[in-house]
């Protein structure tokens, strides 16, 4: 990979066995020209780790960026970029910057901006590039403890997400089907699989019900079937119940390294109190959406939301309109995992 225009020179498909990589290594040509990694790691990102190049879905992605001195251009926002789509990235810097470079340099804290975490483990310094034989095995070592490769962990892979659903009577067919839509749109944003992100449902009048817990599908296509053949209920509004039998049949079975996310949908005020079973599934661990319709209840919408409640809140005043809320949910839900610290 190089410099001021990057280009891909072989990618994960080219060569089959490691004879031919070597081989394809030799004789790539050096460029000559800037060091923009910034660059670099935006093309990488964009290009490199697609599936028509070869991206396999259950290896975990890695970038080793080699630089020698310091980058010509900014690296903050593409490693940013990189890191949320679940490459992990390591940095080998050889030397520093000479002093025609250092007028040149934009981040001097460039590595920790970049790599996946900044404990260290992502980044190698070598004296010079004679010692970098010195540090093959390290690095080798690193890049197969899968279990430690932390970025390879996304907002849409690594969540266990509980629904749950107002099945009483004033929501009728016609709107129960648009609301299962609504919950298959936001299903379909996630990587679905047993080791991926996982779906729940309950449904829930006066009483509830486990339509399918965390472990029944593992495939994206399943999950989309299943919540097509959820059937309308019909009954009364017991929402905080509802909180509570969520957190014992779906929550209580969550994976430990998964997010626990409930979203919860209704279309009225609550016949018991939701703020009690909130507040248990919060300190529990379950980061709570709320999504209420109609005549839902603002103080109840935001009893059950996690705070700050303008991010896990929302009011339509019709089921027409669910549609809109889809993105905004992904993105905070997104905003949310992204802003975890990376020490």
């Amino acid at each position: 990979m190089g410099v001021d225009d990057p280009s891909t020179e072989f990618n994960l498909k080219t060569h089959a066995n490691s004879r031919d990589v070597k081989n394809a290594i030799e004789k790539i040509p050096q460029k000559g020209g800037r060091s923009n990694v910034g660059k670099a790691l935006s093309f990488v990102n964009k290009n490199f780790f697609l599936d028509t190049n070869g991206n396999r879905g259950g290896a975990p992605n890695v970038a080793i960026v080699l630089v020698d001195g310091w980058p010509t251009d900014k690296v903050e926002e593409a490693s940013r970029l990189a890191r949320e789509s679940g490459i992990n990235i390591f940095f080998v810097t050889i030397e520093g910057a000479d002093e025609n470079e250092k007028q040149n340099v934009i981040e001097p804290n460039f590595v920790d901006k970049a790599v996946c975490r900044t404990n260290g483990f992502y980044s190698i310094n070598v004296p010079s590039w004679f010692n970098l034989r010195k540090v093959v095995q390290t690095l080798v070592k690193r890049v197969c403890d899968t279990d430690r490769l932390a970025c390879s962990k996304t907002c849409l892979n690594s969540a266990d997400i509980g629904i749950v659903i107002d099945g009483s009577s004033s929501v009728g067919t016609g709107n129960f089907r648009t609301i299962l839509q609504f919950v298959a749109n936001i299903s379909k944003e996630f990587e679905i699989s047993d080791t991926d992100t996982r779906i729940g449902a309950v449904q829930y009048t006066y009483e509830q019900r486990l339509e399918f817990g965390f472990d029944k599908h593992s495939t994206k296509q399943d999950v989309l079937n299943a919540i097509k053949r959820i059937n309308y209920w019909s009954g009364g509004t017991s929402t905080g119940a509802a909180i509570n039998y969520a957190s014992e049949q779906l929550f209580s079975k969550s994976k430990p390294n998964k997010r626990k996310i409930m979203i919860l949908i209704t279309d009225g005020r609550s016949y018991d109190d939701v703020r009690v079973p909130a507040m248990t599934a919060h300190q529990n661990g379950v980061i709570a959406y709320s999504v209420g319709i109609a005549w839902a209840a603002q103080d109840e919408l935001e009893s059950i939301a996690t705070d700050p409640d303008k991010e896990h809140s929302f009011f339509v005043d019709e089921f027409d309109h669910l549609y809109r809320f889809v993105p905004r949910i992904i993105q905070n839900i997104c905003t949310e995992f992204n802003s975890q610290p990376r020490n």
